[in-house]
């Protein structure tokens, strides 16, 4: 075995030994506290077969346990996770990643060659502060717009899931609830996902999940500037509770002059006004389907003008979103819309009869502040004006000599008024 004591000795200064291993969050686990086990030099690296020290842990619970892959040597000349071997960067395959940053793969593949080209990168890594990639992937400093939309921000802890049993299959698994392996169907036999190949996925080639994401990326929905050039606001939803409103300027000043920026806490969305359209081009293009902030990715999308927001609104109910609206039941139907007015024609407020005249209306007015009213019985008396006791109508206003009334209290045929011209005779 390697780990025997043998006179290649030089062999064996190149053998790896770690303290803790190269992960990324998905393959850690989300349990802040967990154990590992460590074996020094317990297994062949998989990529370079140099002995390497092998790390196993369980990410979680219901979760299978987990073990290192590749040493970390190879891990950091491609910078990936020494697990799952996806980028840490941006969580996607090797593939993919150097499709988009159009990185060459120069990794040897004959074992001499192989060797000599670890023992290189060793040295690069030795000399490089430990904190950016080393080989063609340090030399590319400039970021793809495609691996900021297919980027996973979110750890996919689903990937932990223990594997399918093959006993419940084919129907003699007999440890049931006990049985430390999923009971679900299994997926299709044919499917390229099923078949995987670690070397291969180190290397960037024939790897099938690279060729999903990248067929996924040939697909994706555009952003299209509107017709509209007065139109210079974007919309960003999905705040959440983490963006403020510095953290979106603090992003989209770089594209130009900000007019407003209004948040709608209630919807978690905010919108961007722009001085020039230009301006809010550029960060449409630059952010849509990729805008992180605070670990969080957001929509963008263009805003409407107002005339057209104010023409469509909400109608047929169908809000400004497109989202339909069911009925709510209680509520009354839409108002009529109101008649036509005739420039000619009375405005009649009260819906009141032409032949009525003012001064039969009895409008019961509170009293003023500081008096009582008056207790029932001694008010001035009530008649219907149909029934038997009640006075003789007045004729209508058209109907009356022409004088000088112009209010109904001026009115000398009025109720009352004889009895106020008496007593002022009497007095």
């Amino acid at each position: 075995m390697a780990t025997s004591l043998g006179s290649n000795t030089y062999n064996r200064q190149n053998w790896e030994d770690a303290d803790f291993p190269i992960l990324c969050q998905t393959c850690l686990g989300e349990n802040p506290y967990i154990r590992m086990t460590k074996e020094k030099y317990g297994k062949e690296c998989k990529i370079c077969a140099r002995p390497f020290t092998v790390f196993r842990w369980c990410p979680g619970t219901r979760m299978r346990f987990k073990k290192t892959e590749v040493c970390q040597t190879c891990s950091k000349m491609k910078n990936v996770c020494q697990t799952c071997l996806l980028d840490l960067e941006y969580g996607l395959p090797i593939q993919v990643r150097d499709t988009g940053l159009a990185i060459k793969d120069e990794v040897p593949r004959s074992d001499v060659n192989k060797e000599y080209y670890t023992q290189n990168m060793e040295r690069e890594i030795a000399n490089s502060d430990g904190t950016r990639p080393v080989g063609q992937l340090g030399k590319a400093t400039s970021s793809s717009d495609m691996l900021l939309k297919l980027a996973r921000t979110t750890p996919y802890y689903k990937r932990n899931r223990p594997h399918i049993c093959s006993f419940w299959v084919k129907g003699e698994c007999k440890r049931g609830e006990e049985c430390p392996y999923r009971h679900e169907k299994p997926t299709d036999p044919d499917d390229p996902l099923a078949d995987q190949n670690i070397k291969d996925r180190y290397y960037g080639i024939n790897d099938p999940v690279a060729d999903k994401l990248l067929k996924r990326a040939s697909t994706m929905p555009r952003l299209d500037p509107p017709d509209d050039k007065s139109i210079t606001t974007l919309y960003i939803g999905g705040l959440g509770d983490t963006v403020t409103d510095g953290d979106l300027k603090s992003h989209f000043y770089q594209f130009g002059e900000i007019r407003t920026i209004t948040i709608v806490q209630r919807q978690q969305c905010a919108f961007i006004q722009f001085a020039t359209r230009q301006a809010a081009e550029m960060a449409a293009e630059k952010s849509f389907n990729k805008l992180i902030i605070n670990g969080r990715r957001l929509t963008v999308k263009w805003g409407r003008s107002q005339a057209a927001r104010g023409k469509e609104g909400i109608k047929d109910g169908v809000s400004e979103m497109g989202t339909r609206l069911d009925p709510v039941p209680g509520l009354p139907g839409a108002l009529p819309p109101p008649p036509a007015l005739d420039e000619e024609a009375p405005a009649n407020y009260f819906n009141l009869d032409p032949s009525t005249s003012p001064a039969v209306m009895n409008i019961a007015l509170p009293p003023p502040p500081g008096i009582n009213p008056p207790p029932p019985g001694f008010g001035p008396p009530m008649f219907h004006p149909m029934g038997p006791m009640a006075p003789p109508m007045p004729p209508p206003m058209s109907m009356r000599p022409p004088g000088q009334i112009h209010y109904p209290s001026q009115d000398p045929q009025r109720m009352g008024a004889h009895a106020a011209h008496g007593s002022r005779h009497g007095d």
